[in-house]
């Protein structure tokens, strides 16, 4: 039951940095009278942004630093 929470989790996390960015694009689109250009940069930005969270988040469930080694001493 543990790993769904966890899965759900970084799903959730991955899901809602792309869907805020989109907004922020949409929005800034919408103001500027641009067609896509903020969507489209900001989505990218959101997938990036999204992606480093998870392995973020990944890494530190797994007790790893960014290297593969194990935090713990073993």
């Amino acid at each position: 039951m543990d790993d769904i929470a966890i899965v759900s989790q970084l799903g959730l996390t991955m899901a809602g940095s792309i869907l805020f960015c989109f907004a922020i694009g949409y929005y800034l689109d919408k103001w500027l009278g641009t067609k896509g250009v903020f969507i489209t940069v900001f989505i990218l930005l959101g997938i990036a942004g999204g992606g480093y969270t998870v392995y973020r988040q990944i890494m530190e469930i797994t007790g790893k630093d960014g290297d593969g080694k194990s935090k713990r001493g073993s």
